[in-house]
Order: C-alpha cells, then structure tokens, then sequence
C-alpha cells in the first residue's frame, strides 16, 4: 500500500444507497477508511481521500483510522518520528473539516482486535496468494534503500483485510488503481466462509474519483519525489512554491501561447478553481491573454481559501492536547464495541473457545 493511500469499507443498511457501484441497488450505512501517518499530508492526500471523507461523514456512520501499524510495514527501520506523524495526521484531519461528532476517529493500535482478527486471518491465507501481490514485488523493486523481505510486509494484505472485515463490511471504496488489493480482501473472505461457514460480507468495490495532482515538478504530487504543497505550509511557502512551479516549457515569453494540459498549474486549477474560471484561464494561456504569474496567483487565492482556515484551525488545536487525546480515546472505544461482535462471530464460526467453554 502506497505510504497514504487510504482504503475504506462501507457495510449495509437499508436507509441510502451508493451510486458508484456496479450493485446500485445495495444501500450502504457505514464508512471505515485508514491513511499511513508516513509523514504530512498534501494536497493529494485531501484531493484522494479527505475531501471525499469530509462529505462522507454528513450521510454515514464513518469509522476513520491512523494506521500506525500499517507505517511499520515499510517504515519499521526508523520509527523515531512516528508519534509526531501521528499527531500531524490528526491536527490535518480535525482542521480541514473532519468532526469527531459526526464520525468516529481512532488509532489503529488502540483496537487490538484488528491484531487478533489479523493473525486468525493470516492463518488461513495461502503464502502464493501473499507472493503474487504486484505491490510487494514493485515495492521492493522501487523501495530498494530499506530491505522489505520481512514477514510484516509480506503479510501487510492480511492486515488490511482485517481492518475492512473487521466492521462487516459490504462496499469498499476505492480507486480503480486499488481494486487488486480489495480483490485479495474479498479471496480471503471467501476462504474464511468456505471453511467455516459465513460470518462477515464479502466487501463490494465502491468506485470513489480520485484525481491526480501534479505535483510541483509535473509528477504525481509524492512525498518521495519532494514536489508537495502540504496542508501545514505557510502562506509565504504556499506562495514560494507556487510561484516557482514549472508551467509550459514552449511558452517561454509572457507574449507566448501556451497549452494548459501540459502545464502542472493548470492541472491543480482543475481542483481548486471553478469551472467557469477554468475556461477563463484556459483561453487566456492559449491566446497569451493571461501570463503565468497571473495565473498562479490566481491559484494561490483559491488553495489559501482551502488552507487558511485549517491553518487557524490547526493553531488553535496545539493548544488543547488533552481535547485530542479524548478524541482518539472515545473513538477507540466506539470502534471496539464494533469490532467485539465481529470477532465473537468468527469466533464462534472457527469453534475458538469463549470464556463459557467450561461453564
């Protein structure tokens, strides 16, 4: 799994209905999604999944999570700024707009049955099936400054699987990119149901649209690649970034016409700015009508209107730890209660004995 790719689940219920599933008729009451704290977030990071997360939490009963033990499986080696990562990733969460009294938000390793359910799942999954994951050979193959031939990594599909199935789910929303993994969700699902009969749903894909920003350098926006605007920048920095951001090699003169799609700016513009402006902008980069300063200051007013509050928001936040802690502490809780009877039913199916088994 990339760094902070989120994957979620959505479980059944009879009040909405998804409308991007290829099973439109199957409603969906609840959303359970997790992001690495592998280091700050950016821009991609909300375009992917906060954005959507955000809207979310308004029509469903969301679970979202830190997965702290997922960071482990590529970043074991170093683990000297994991607690910050953490702390970051919820100052992020909390001041771009997600709302504890509106959905659940906990630590991953607060709710030790995503550890248990993890190891009775893994031992029930073939190794082949573990091998064959195309994100365990490209990693190791891309990833080559840290040895990733560890059980942990091997086996982090295993885990993912128990977060999804953990609270029951029957959607999972995902990114067309993502879909190999859920597919490996739903095997194992199946094999626990084929030995000892069903006791969770089989998750569903739940197609979610996930842009792709580019990044300061024309790449996708990565941590890796050091091309980010992140949601704890400064104003100033914002600005430095922006204004020193690629745009059109062939339009070297203000007098020069350019093409926006093959201009990184622009491609941020296509998230931050209106469609109306768009055009606006589009037609005045091709007719020299519009120079590039122009057009990046004009991108800047419409991030900051992003970023600005959740800076605030964020400020006043460091404050208040003590908030923050009853946060994950009260949302660890609403998860276990969740997670408990998953595992009692699994349990029972698997005939693992119950504190009962001698009266």
């Amino acid at each position: 799994m990339e760094p902070a790719q989120p994957y979620g689940l959505a479980a059944a219920s009879e009040e909405k209905k998804t409308e991007a599933t290829e099973d439109l008729n199957v409603p969906i009451r609840r959303i359970v999604s997790g992001i690495q704290p592998s280091g700050k977030l950016h821009l991609g990071n909300y375009m992917g999944a906060l954005k959507n997360w955000i809207e979310l939490q308004d029509r469903y009963e969301c679970f979202f999570f830190i997965a702290d033990w997922h960071a482990l499986s590529t970043n074991y080696e170093n683990t000297s700024l994991l607690r910050d990562n953490i702390r970051n990733m919820l100052f992020d969460w909390l001041a771009l707009g997600l709302d504890p009294e509106k959905c659940t938000i906990f630590l991953q390793s607060d709710v030790l049955e995503h550890g248990e359910l993890n190891l009775l799942l893994g031992m029930i999954t073939p190794v082949s099936w573990l091998l064959r994951n195309p994100t365990y050979k490209d990693q190791q193959e891309q990833i080559e400054s840290r040895n990733l031939a560890t059980f942990g990594f091997l086996g982090y599909p295993v885990l993912m699987a128990a977060d999804i199935l953990l609270y029951r789910a029957d959607h999972v929303p995902v990114g067309l990119d993502q879909l190999p993994h859920l597919e490996l969700t739903r095997e194992i699902a199946r094999r626990l149901h084929h030995l000892y009969g069903p006791c969770v749903p089989e998750p569903l894909p739940l197609l979610t649209p996930t842009p792709k920003l580019l990044g300061l350098d024309g790449r996708k926006m990565s941590k890796s690649y050091d091309n980010c605007i992140y949601i704890s920048d400064s104003a100033e920095l914002v600005w430095e970034k922006i204004r020193t951001m690629m745009t059109d090699p062939q339009r070297v003169r203000r007098s020069d016409p350019g093409d926006p799609g093959k201009c990184p700016v622009f491609n941020l513009h296509g998230s931050f700015t209106g469609e109306e402006a768009r055009k606006e902008i589009d037609l005045g980069c091709r007719t020299a009508g519009i120079g590039c300063v122009d057009c990046k200051k004009i991108l800047l007013g419409n991030i900051e209107q992003l970023l600005a509050p959740a800076r605030q928001k964020r400020k006043e936040m460091e404050g208040n730890m003590t908030r923050l802690r009853s946060i994950l502490e009260a949302g660890a809780q609403s998860a276990q209660k969740e997670a408990g009877k998953t595992l009692h039913l699994i349990r029972e199916a698997m005939k693992l004995p119950e504190k009962h088994l001698f009266g």
